[in-house]
């Protein structure tokens, strides 16, 4: 690979998005990148080419855009197959528009090169370096080892794009085509924080010890938790997803890394996503790295780290422990993502801790999330025998070591108290008669 001239290969293999998607045939299987280095243009292009293709396969993990490609009148030319459900794929899905094929985060690298081999990358990328190498900017995640093994790459330059570091870089060389188009990044506007959520977030800090590594899920009770984690000492980073919320964190010193046993002074993530606050933190920030999924999110990887601390949310608990957090009955909501990844990981590490952190109700408290049994067809996501701790509002239930009916036990007490007498009842039925 002659590295030298790349200015001149850069200048080759420029095209416009509409010469570029024009590479893709009818049966392809076209993977594009990830949540808020999703491509748009290329996927826009894509779209209004539909008359040309049949049967062309979609794949991605978590998408910020419209989703077109899954609309009823693209059936025939798009069929969507998600790794994870978001708001503007969901109802194609269960709809049966769609597909979805649920597996661990950890492992989709491994998925697209062996099981489902992908003949398309749409990817965006930043503006090459001095020596020709584009950052795959806040998602490295499943899209570098895609880039990497898809028959042909088309990538989106963005100069918006934040030139994130790790193991994050795809040279111009490896490309087959690029598509200079500039596009705002997508925000994700911090989740909204209730009195219910900080209640929340204060059990789950309180779970939290100076030196500990952590692990953040999406929404407003892992951000919650930052707010009061503010007089720790000597925290560590080692995330599948960063938000706003970390960048305090860091810049106040109580994030250091300085206790992490691996990538020891860094903070670690696989993608980014939230507002223009934390993409200008992560450019050119040699203190914060990215890497493929299939090393952050490798539960081998994970137990590594001593006193590693994963939080994550859910739907439903059952009175056994059984925690769903992807569907809603036979209705898929979101994906497995890395909960169990780091649930494992957490739980193998040496003075780790695994929590699962929820409201006590749903549907502004018409519905309990502990529940004597989950919704009728509800996938399991995080097994009974993995779950470690269960908080909210109303407390936390330390699950492990317990028996069944203690389990029960200190589910009930961190429940809401309009459904404790029922599922009490529940309760005595199962284990006193």
């Amino acid at each position: 690979m002659n590295l030298t001239n790349w200015k001149e290969t850069y200048a080759s293999k420029l095209v416009t998005a509409e010469a570029a998607v024009g590479h893709i045939k009818s049966g392809d299987r076209v993977v594009t990148g990830h949540a808020a280095a999703e491509p748009t243009c290329l996927i826009d292009a894509m779209v209004a080419d539909a008359a040309r293709l049949e049967n062309v396969e979609i794949c991605h993990v978590v998408t910020l855009g419209e989703g077109k490609y899954t609309r009823p009148e693209m059936a025939g030319h798009f069929r969507y197959n998600g790794l994870f459900v978001s708001a503007s794929t969901r109802k194609a899905v269960n709809e049966a528009r769609a597909d979805y094929t649920t597996a661990f985060f950890h492992e989709m690298p491994r998925l697209f090169r062996e099981e489902m081999p992908v003949d398309v990358a749409l990817i965006m990328v930043s503006a090459p370096d001095a020596h020709g190498y584009c950052s795959f900017g806040p998602s490295c995640d499943y899209t570098k080892p895609v880039a990497q093994c898809a028959k042909l790459v088309i990538a989106q330059v963005n100069h918006h794009l934040p030139r994130a570091m790790g193991d994050n870089f795809i040279h111009v060389n490896d490309i087959d085509f690029l598509v200079e188009c500039d596009a705002p990044m997508a925000q994700l506007a911090p989740a909204a924080i209730g009195e219910k959520e900080r209640k929340i977030g204060e059990y789950c800090a309180s779970l939290i010890k100076d030196g500990d590594t952590l692990q953040l899920g999406i929404g407003s009770i892992p951000e919650s938790v930052l707010l009061f984690l503010k007089d720790r000492k000597d925290l560590g980073l080692h995330t599948e997803m960063a938000s706003d919320g970390i960048v305090d964190l860091i810049e106040s010193g109580v994030i250091n890394n300085s206790k992490k046993q691996l990538n020891k002074g860094k903070s670690v993530a696989t993608f980014v996503m939230g507002t223009q606050k934390v993409y200008d933190f992560i450019h050119d920030n040699p203190m914060f790295e990215l890497y493929p999924v299939d090393y952050v999110n490798d539960p081998r990887v994970i137990s590594a780290q001593d006193n590693m601390v994963s939080i994550n949310s859910c739907i439903q608990v059952d009175l056994m422990g059984q925690v769903v957090a992807e569907c809603i009955g036979l209705r898929q909501f979101s994906g497995v993502g890395g909960q169990v990844d780091f649930v494992r990981g957490a739980n193998m590490s040496r003075g780790g801790r695994a929590i699962i952190a929820m409201p006590a109700t749903a549907a502004g408290g018409k519905v309990s999330r502990i529940v004597p049994f989950l919704d009728h067809g509800a996938a399991v996501t995080t097994s009974r025998n993995d779950v470690d701790y269960v908080v909210t509002e109303y407390g936390i239930a330390h699950l492990k070591g317990k028996t069944l009916k203690q389990r029960a036990e200190a589910l009930i007490a961190i429940a809401h108290p309009d459904f404790r007498a029922a599922l009490e009842e529940e309760m005595k039925q199962r284990f006193f008669l």
